[in-house]
């Protein structure tokens, strides 16, 4: 197989590893999906079982991550500033705490969102989703940028696909607002602590979609350096 000469020069970067940190990351909030399908199941045992599974995949991130801090802290030669590399792997860390949190709290509580709301959360849960699949198919262009030396073509590309990411986040952000106003609607009938164990729900199922934009944001900054 022919080797690049360009990438060979970065033959031990960070960037391979930071590839397959957002891939975990982002098996991470998938499973979120089937999870509240089984809290809306009141399968609380399934439900269990993936927030478990959410749990090995935020363990085998930080394993991950460990190896690119590692990476990061010797002496190599890297196109991009350690300091915007290191940025984006906190921003996609926190995807999986928050997916590893939401899952835990709301198993912790049995924490049911009300069936009245169902329809309206698959539709935000999966937009967030979106979100971190966006940032993921953004953050492995970067072995790409790296070929044309963050120029070119294949720059257009990228930027056009952290366009697309910042629009599924402002999508979120309207249909946050929209289960808030319905569970204003809804307090009265539901016990005060599980209304504000609710609202934080959908405040962090909403940051899901806030740190894959902040990941793509960071894409950004690499492009401008």
């Amino acid at each position: 197989m022919t080797i690049n000469p360009f990438l060979a020069m970065f033959a031990k970067s960070p960037i391979k590893p930071i590839e397959e940190h957002i891939d975990v990351v982002t098996k991470c909030c998938k499973l979120l999906v089937p999870f509240f399908e089984a809290t809306f199941q009141n399968n609380w045992k399934e439900a269990c079982v993936k927030r478990d599974e959410i749990s090995q995949l935020e363990k085998e991130a930080d394993e991950i991550k460990r190896e690119v801090r590692c990476i990061l802290a010797k002496d190599i030669m890297l196109p991009v500033s350690k300091s915007s590399l290191s940025e984006l792997l906190v921003q996609q860390d926190r995807i999986a705490n928050c997916s590893e949190y939401i899952s835990t709290n709301v198993c912790v509580r049995n924490l049911l969102i009300p069936q009245s709301l169902q329809d309206d959360f698959r539709a935000y849960l999966q937009r967030c989703v979106d979100a971190s699949e966006q940032a993921r198919e953004v953050i492995n262009e970067l072995e790409s940028l790296l070929e044309t030396g963050f120029k070119g073509r294949e720059a257009d590309i990228v930027i056009r696909m952290v366009e697309e990411l910042d629009q599924i986040q402002e999508d979120t952000d309207v249909m946050k607002i929209g289960l808030f106003e319905k569970l204003y609607k809804l307090e009265s009938q539901l016990s005060p602590v599980d209304v504000m164990f609710l609202y934080d729900v959908f405040e962090r199922v909403g940051k899901l979609a806030d740190f894959a934009e902040s990941a793509g944001a960071k894409i950004d900054v690499m492009l401008s350096e």
